[in-house]
């Protein structure tokens, strides 16, 4: 375990940037193969835009990526952090480390960007995507990834986790971002029990339902349990969800790259199916275009 981490830890930029593009064109294939369902628009059209926003958010990314990197420095220089106040095996560490990232970068700043006016105003980005497939796990505004970083690098203070351990997170999430997302059909049985400790590709298809309740369920990033046991779990037919977000009616909204960017600093017609009883989820706005 200990060489594994430190490989992850002098692994070069480029062999993480070609597992994110390898994943993408293995799972563009598999789409074409066996789709979930039939996109109503261009394939490419599609990836485009998807692909556009992530340029923007990886040059963000990298800037800020650099700070939890050193964080992750510092820490197991100096060893600090919760994970340093007992001794534990290599292999514990990681672990602990791994599940520490999954729930404070994956699963709590995720809930707390549904639950908070000003942080789902960013999120909503993600959301308005109409035809989930591999790309759209890329398809987040630059400023959200603020949030996400900013909150590995709390687990990476508060835990004291190495960088190895941080890059192989990095790594784990790629992948599963890159499988939930992915417009594929999955074999039930095995989803629903890989589900009972992975995301798995029907349990986050769920999350994009186009209504509440259900947009506020499934909230994981890598691993299952944190939904499960914290009360935010849900299970539907797939082939039965309408992805989107209900308050956009305008195909500007979703479809076109500087609508996108500037949607955080509009407003929008509240939800038209609003099941959830929160009355802070969203934001009670109304649309001034």
């Amino acid at each position: 375990m200990e060489s594994v981490i430190q490989y992850l830890e002098n692994m070069p930029s480029s062999y993480r940037s070609g597992v994110l593009v390898t994943g993408l064109v293995l799972f563009w294939i598999l789409e074409g193969a066996v789709p979930l369902f039939q996109l109503s628009r261009g394939r490419l059209q599609h990836a485009a835009l998807n692909l556009g926003l992530t340029i923007l958010q990886l040059i963000v990314a990298f800037s800020f990526g650099l700070l939890v990197v050193e964080a992750a420095r510092v820490t197991s220089a100096s060893q600090f952090g919760l994970l340093y106040l007992f001794p534990l095996p290599m292999w514990l560490h990681v672990v602990c480390g791994v599940l520490l990232l999954d729930f404070f970068g994956g699963y709590l700043i995720h809930r707390i960007q549904h639950h908070r006016p000003a942080l789902w105003r960013f999120h909503i980005v993600h959301h308005a995507d109409r035809h989930v497939d591999v790309t759209t796990g890329l398809r987040h505004h630059p400023f959200e990834t603020l949030f996400r970083l900013s909150s590995q690098l709390a687990a990476v203070l508060i835990g004291g986790i190495p960088i190895g351990v941080v890059f192989l997170y990095q790594l784990l999430s790629i992948f599963f971002t890159q499988l939930t997302h992915a417009n594929i059909r999955s074999l039930r049985r095995v989803d629903r029990y890989l589900s009972w400790v992975f995301v798995t590709p029907n349990m986050h298809k769920v999350h994009h339902h186009q209504e509440k309740p259900l947009t506020d369920t499934n909230y994981g990033n890598v691993f299952s349990i944190w939904d499960r046991l914290l009360g935010t779990f849900a299970q539907v037919d797939p082939e039965q969800l309408v992805y989107g977000i209900d308050s956009l009616p305008d195909s500007d909204d979703h479809d076109r790259l500087g609508r996108l960017l500037t949607l955080p600093f509009r407003r929008w017609h509240q939800p038209v199916n609003e099941l959830s009883t929160s009355d802070d989820s969203h934001p009670e706005t109304s649309d001034v275009d």
